[in-house]
């Protein structure tokens, strides 16, 4: 028998989300072109990119998914998430903030375009679209699950509604709009894992006694957990090699009004992610002496919430987690989108009108929204969301984006080789031959194919330039 539903918290759920609609319609009310949705006018502050960082970044896989991982594995399934990815943003911020500030790129593929070609601009685009849409989808299934076990409804009838919800949300509001309600979704987000938190350490006496019902064999950081240490670089490599390319993370900095803050922003928003992560460590650590035998690990951080908070209170974490939700999806949607109408699909049509470009990336986002919608209703878990978002198509990004950035070395045909390398070797590794580390296989091909054809260019432009210089002497003799 299907229970019943609860319309107070369905309600109250898209109250909260047709608030944030209506603080991203203000915001955006003069928004007149494309790169105003996209880079905010370049008006961001240090507190709203690091706070638009944290946010973009701290999920539902954060929450539930590490939490998850945790309850199974102890203190080892904390290794990705979160200090992988927390990590990887002070990374991007040591390292990619001020230099892709400084180019006044509008996207992360106009660097591409610049360094390499217009060609490779667009494969670019095109190899990391995927990883975004999957991004996009697990926070819609995310968003499912919480309006199921919450308000009773069916799974699929949730997902559906928690696209619709989410679509609707994302087109309206530009970068700004979503910088803005950034703020109060982080703010939302530490207020509601802090109430659970104490009420979870006040039920077990205090903290105390929370550490010492932990099994110590948990808390072995290094443990493998049945992994081999090439399965956990994998997982490492794919965290950070896929998040320092990730075109929903360069587009919060991008946006800042000055390279100060791109890179102080997306530091403090790095450490900001390490800092609230530690919660759903505590949660994942504790959660098997509170709840035994949980099937869906995922759902651990949710029953916490349900058996431990007052209903006030309960409401207000639920507001928590679609606050983590709606803040990844627009970023996963928002720059993608931007990417695709900004590189690709406004570039096939000369002449065209700001106002048409600005819609051109509206009805873009719209676009992704559908599909995401339809990914997120065809898997069963988050978690293999999430992990095909980080992998997919990122190895040859990074190599050609770091040798783009940091050297010289390499041409167009250099990228374009070795994006195709990198996402032909991993799918043909994990769906074909089933090796079990096919993100660094694809990763190391495609670093050896850059280079060599790197070397092949150079020679090709030496022996060009080979006549112009011999013509160049005998006239000076």
């Amino acid at each position: 028998m299907t229970p019943p539903i609860n319309t107070s918290i369905l309600g109250a759920i898209i109250a909260y989300v047709a608030v944030q609609f209506a603080i991203g319609a203000w915001v955006s009310r003069r928004m007149t072109s494309d790169e105003d949705y996209i880079v905010a006018g370049r008006s961001l502050g240090t507190g709203l990119v690091a706070f638009s960082v944290f946010a973009t970044w701290f999920g539902a896989e954060a929450i539930q998914v590490s939490a998850g991982e945790i309850y199974e594995k102890g203190l080892s399934g904390a290794l990705v998430d979160p200090f992988g990815y927390g990590f990887a943003v002070i990374i991007v911020g040591l390292l990619l903030a001020a230099p892709l500030w400084r180019k006044g790129i509008t996207t992360f593929a106009d660097m591409i375009r610049a360094r390499y070609s217009p060609a490779t601009e667009k494969l670019f685009v095109l190899v990391l679209l995927p990883g975004s849409i999957f991004w996009a989808a697990a926070q819609i299934r995310a968003f499912g699950q919480i309006l199921s076990s919450s308000a009773g409804l069916e799974v699929g009838t949730a997902i559906v509604l928690a696209g619709l919800l989410i679509g609707g949300y994302s087109v309206i509001g530009g970068l700004l709009a979503d910088a803005i309600t950034d703020v109060v979704q982080g703010l939302a987000v530490i207020v509601g894992l802090l109430v659970l938190t104490y009420a979870v350490m006040a039920h077990m006496g205090g903290f105390q006694q929370s550490l010492a019902a932990i099994e110590p064999r948990r808390l072995d950081v290094f443990a493998s957990g049945g992994e081999s240490p090439l399965a956990r670089i994998e997982k490492l490599a794919i965290t950070i090699c896929g998040s320092i390319v990730s075109v929903e993370l360069i587009s919060r900095f991008l946006g800042a009004k000055s390279v100060g803050a791109a890179r102080r922003g997306t530091l403090i928003g790095g450490a900001l992610y390490l800092a609230v992560g530690l919660i759903p460590i505590f949660l994942g650590l504790v959660g098997p002496s509170l709840i035994k035998g949980l099937q869906e690990t995922e759902q651990i951080v949710p029953k916490l919430a349900e058996a431990y908070l007052p209903a006030a209170a309960y409401a207000l974490f639920l507001g928590a987690l679609v606050s983590a939700i709606l803040s990844v999806v627009h970023a996963a949607l928002h720059a993608p989108a931007a990417q695709l109408s900004h590189n690709i699909l406004i570039r096939l049509i000369p002449g065209i009108s700001a106002k048409a470009k600005l819609w051109s990336v509206r009805l873009t986002v719209l676009a992704l929204s559908v599909v995401a919608l339809f990914l997120a209703r065809s898997v069963d878990q988050i978690k293999d969301l999430v992990e095909t978002a980080s992998a997919f198509g990122s190895a040859g990004a990074f190599v050609v984006a770091i040798f783009g950035i940091f050297t010289r070395i390499g041409g167009p045909a250099s990228a374009i080789t070795s994006l195709l390398t990198g996402i032909l070797m991993w799918v043909w590794c994990k769906y074909v031959f089933g090796i079990k580390i096919p993100y660094l296989t694809g990763l190391a091909a495609a670093l050896l194919v850059y280079l060599v054809v790197a070397w092949l260019e150079g020679r090709d432009n030496a022996r060009n330039l080979m006549p112009g210089m011999a013509g160049k002497s005998r006239a000076d003799k």
